[in-house]
């Protein structure tokens, strides 16, 4: 396959990036110690608003248990009566992830799990739809057209759809293998929680009285993190993805992706511990054959210094980057860095190797 891979690292100070079911940030045991974790879909979320804020045109997709009421506004803006569209939405949205009944007594409709479709699906989905209402159709004739009308719309402005993948499991058809491939952050050292002790002063509190309006504790960490990104290119221009598109349309979905993969930070306490930093170093690398490869044994033995663990894990990458080149023969059609090279320039290099 032809590839794109992105090895970043990244200095955060106190945060709390990504919370467990306890509200404390995540970790994961690797080479025998603890350390800071922020997971996949965290970093996907991350990327994805980032891609939908640089390229609003073509990453148009959303991921919602909300479907129903979308579906009925298209319909009704193909003519469809508002009691007959919200019917039909209602059939589309159980065949596709199964109505929310509970939801729907309490005057919402939803259904039990997100679905990912993008404008351009949902209206190809109404259009179809609208079409066939008229016959008084059976559910079968509803799902075959949803199923067809869903790939003529052929992410044409859903580029997230294509890149971060889409599982449908009443309908197998339209579940589509995502072109993007991405780790799980690790701090490249050991790494523990620690507590934030916190109390809140009352503003109206009589001067006399004391004591605080409300005291609590948070779990926070600090860390410098690995991570990976891919782009499976070849993937990415097929028929079922992004094969609509022109080529530059193609070539602007994978800059904005690079762009958004770099600069996206999850946006967990944003407010309260605002810890958004720019990587302090990324290989990236164009493959023109070969697998995704992590470079996170770099750190299976965890990096230690004192004078800050930016500039040793940069060096322990660069290191373990060159001994998995020359062991196995590696040889990368491109390989360029930050901040060796600033961003535009890093991404005019890699861009120039895609077709």
């Amino acid at each position: 396959m032809k590839l794109i891979e992105l090895h970043i690292l990244q200095s955060f100070p106190v945060s709390c990036l990504n919370r467990d079911d306890v509200g404390a940030p995540k970790q994961a045991d690797f080479g025998g110690v603890s350390r800071a974790r922020i997971s996949s879909q965290c970093l996907k979320r991350a990327i994805r608003e980032q891609a939908q804020e640089l390229l609003p045109k073509l990453f148009a997709g959303h991921r919602s248990r909300l479907i129903i009421e979308p579906l009925a506004k298209a319909l009704q803006k193909h003519r469809v009566a508002e009691t007959k569209a919200t019917e039909i939405a209602k059939q589309v949205g159980d065949y596709l992830a199964t109505s929310d009944d509970a939801a729907e007594k309490k005057g919402i409709l939803k259904v039990k799990t997100l679905m990912f479709l993008s404008p351009a699906e949902v209206d190809a989905i109404a259009k179809a739809l609208a079409e066939i209402v008229k016959k008084d159709p059976k559910a079968k004739d509803l799902e075959k057209a949803v199923a067809k009308a869903c790939k003529s719309a052929a992410l044409k402005d859903a580029a997230d759809i294509a890149i971060f993948g889409r599982m449908v499991a009443s309908d197998h058809s339209l579940t589509l293998e995502g072109a993007g491939l991405f780790s799980h952050a690790l701090s490249t050292h050991k790494a523990d929680n620690d507590i934030d002790f916190f109390s809140a002063v009352d503003d109206l509190q009589k001067a006399e009285e004391a004591g605080a309006g409300m005291t609590g504790t948070l779990e926070f960490t600090s860390a410098t993190y690995y991570r990976y990104a891919g782009l499976n290119l070849d993937l990415l221009a097929n028929a079922d993805h992004l094969g609509a598109l022109s080529p530059s349309e193609r070539k602007q979905v994978v800059e904005t992706f690079l762009r958004a993969a770099i600069l996206a930070v999850p946006g967990a306490r944003k407010n309260s511990m605002n810890a958004h930093t720019l990587p302090c170093y990324v290989l990236g690398l164009v493959k023109d054959k070969g697998q995704p490869l992590q470079l996170i044994n770099a750190f299976e033995e965890p990096v230690v210094s004192k004078k800050g663990l930016a500039a040793v894990s940069i060096a322990a990458l660069k290191q373990h980057h060159e001994q998995l080149k020359e062991t196995w023969g590696i040889k990368p059609a491109l390989e360029v860095a930050i901040p060796d090279k600033p961003l535009n320039a890093f991404c005019k290099e890699i861009m120039s190797h895609v077709g």
